[in-house]
């Protein structure tokens, strides 16, 4: 019996022995665990008017991310096609994210945009709430008569409200019978909604000052269905929810003028930003 204690200990030092001598005396000593700094450097291509490709320099990481003309940073591919429609100078900024969803490299480039497309470009004037011009091109519509309130400052428009109290803002525009449009805009809070509804409308006429604004809901944010309980900044294509209220797209079924009314109301809003309204034809 003795022999064979002696035995099984030489055996357990040498294995320890073994293992002690295979270990590194840090984590940063190429044991895999400690995330380098990676390049996120991409490149921009276009690829037809108005459509561009964005390809990253090396793939040697987990998770990428793009954050397209201060839309939010949103999961992504090491290759992607893009389509800027309208006119302008964007930023294009790139996250590359690593071992353990460490940040390990950004990028960013500008593209400018010479020409807008002449089907999809934006319907919407002042979308981007920059200038007293562009702000002039909305009308608030009053709901409850205080507690909410649509303020146009640092090219936004935000609302604040409390006590179920809500508001919308709206703005005139032309479609042709049988076509589609679709409709967004990046929307930003950056503390949680709380018992919060905001919801895009098109309607045929403006209501009654004081009278709700109802009807089909083209674009959601809602509490109650799950979205908006964090701090969020996104289009709301992607950070609205409820999918039948966040489709996005309107058919017109007459020639004429229609309006596009965002309306928002809550418990608590303590400010809820939009910015890049878009009314765009598809078809």
């Amino acid at each position: 019996m003795k022999t064979k204690f002696i035995y099984k200990s030489l055996l357990l030092g040498i294995t320890i022995s073994s293992f002690m001598s295979c270990t590194p005396d840090s984590t940063d000593e190429g044991n895999g665990l400690t995330q380098e700094n990676i390049d996120a450097g991409f490149t921009i291509s276009k690829t037809a008017e108005n459509r561009y490709r964005l390809k990253t320099n090396s793939n040697n990481y987990i998770n990428t991310k793009w954050n397209i003309d201060d839309e939010g940073f949103n999961f992504g591919k090491n290759l992607e096609d893009i389509f800027l429609p309208d006119a302008g100078t964007y930023i294009i900024e790139h996250q590359a994210y690593g071992i353990g969803g460490v940040l390990a490299g950004t990028a960013s480039k500008t593209v400018v945009v010479p020409t807008s497309d002449p089907i999809s470009g934006n319907m919407i004037k002042g979308g981007r709430f920059d200038t007293p011009d562009e702000i002039s091109k909305w009308t608030k519509h009053i709901i409850s008569s205080s507690g909410a309130e649509w303020i146009f400052s640092n090219g936004k428009a935000t609302i604040v409200t409390s006590d179920n109290a809500q508001q919308a803002i709206y703005q005139a525009v032309q479609v042709e019978a049988g076509k589609k449009y679709l409709i967004d805009m990046v929307a930003s809070s950056t503390t949680p909604l709380v018992n919060t509804w905001f919801e895009v409308y098109v309607l045929n006429s403006i209501p009654a000052v004081g009278s709700d604004v109802s009807g089909t809901v083209y674009r959601n944010i809602n509490t109650w269905a799950g979205c908006g309980k964090t701090a969020f900044k996104g289009k709301v294509s992607n950070v609205g929810c409820d999918a039948p209220k966040n489709g996005g797209v309107f058919t017109a079924t007459t020639t004429g003028t229609v309006y596009l009314f965002i309306k928002c109301g809550g418990q608590t809003v303590n400010g809820l930003s939009i910015d890049k309204v878009e009314f765009r034809k598809i078809q």
